[in-house]
């Protein structure tokens, strides 16, 4: 269907169709007799279409997310010029295009929408997958990338699906000004004001309050003096031990020898 730009083998340009002449849309297949009707693809291919029939085609293409629209042509391997198709798509179509082209390019990296009303602006996750909270470089405000909603400080992604009023935002607000820690088990937030970071809830549960984790012991591996100490109390434990085999043989030893 068509003509396509060729070279010859003197790697000369064959020559282009008159497009002062009429022609018939291989789209519609209804015959111009206009030819600023026609639509020039920046003479990448200079196949016959009309304009009202490539803005259509445009239109159903970015409603399907494609943003690299090629020429209608079933033989041709050319695509369709953004800046050349601006003053035909018109502005609001335009902006769309771009929008489909930005976030195509972007597929793979993580993203999300600002959940915030009134932005809804496209952010990509640059912190190779652990982002969580986020501020919207739109409207400036606090969101969870993990969750896609408005930032739940002091709650996780799923408590904040339960938030019933704003006292429980407030109050989140706080605990995390004031760095409270929560219970692992219970969940209940608790306040250490001093003395040894390994407290007690009122459930019974023991936690570390630097890293949050249960602890079963007075001590948390969440620093390298407590993981030091670990490592000296099990070094003297395993010579312990064997300095006691090594007691009790020796004793063998010389009680058999004693009664040869």
């Amino acid at each position: 269907m068509g003509n396509t730009l060729q070279k010859t083998d003197q790697n000369q340009e064959q020559e282009l169709p008159d497009e002062s002449e009429p022609f018939t849309c291989e789209i519609c297949i209804e015959p111009m007799l206009l030819p600023n009707k026609k639509f020039n693809n920046q003479n990448r291919c200079v196949h016959p279409f009309c304009i009202d029939c490539i803005v259509k085609y445009i239109s159903v293409k970015l409603e399907d997310n494609v943003g690299k629209i090629p020429c209608p042509s079933l033989s041709c391997d050319q695509f369709l010029d953004p800046i050349s198709c601006r003053n035909l798509v018109g502005p609001q179509l335009f902006v769309k295009w771009s929008d489909v082209l930005c976030e195509s390019s972007v597929l793979g990296v993580p993203q999300c929408y600002c959940p915030h009303r009134n932005c809804s602006a496209l952010i990509l996750d640059e912190c190779g997958g652990n982002a969580k909270r986020s501020q919207c470089p739109n409207c400036k405000r606090s969101f969870c990338f993990k969750c896609k909603l408005p930032w739940h400080a002091g709650f996780q992604c799923e408590e904040n699906r339960e938030l019933r009023d704003t006292n429980d935002v407030v109050f989140g607000v706080l605990a995390e000004l004031k760095k409270w820690k929560r219970c692992p088990l219970c969940r209940h937030f608790v306040e250490l004001s001093e003395g040894c970071k390994i407290v007690k809830c009122r459930c019974g549960a023991n936690f570390c309050y630097s890293c949050g984790k249960r602890v079963y012991r007075h001590w948390c591996t969440c620093d390298a003096a407590s993981w030091f100490c670990i490592r000296a109390v099990q070094f003297f434990c395993v010579l312990f031990v064997i300095l006691a085999i090594l007691f009790v043989w020796w004793n063998f030893q010389i009680s058999k020898r004693s009664k040869n």
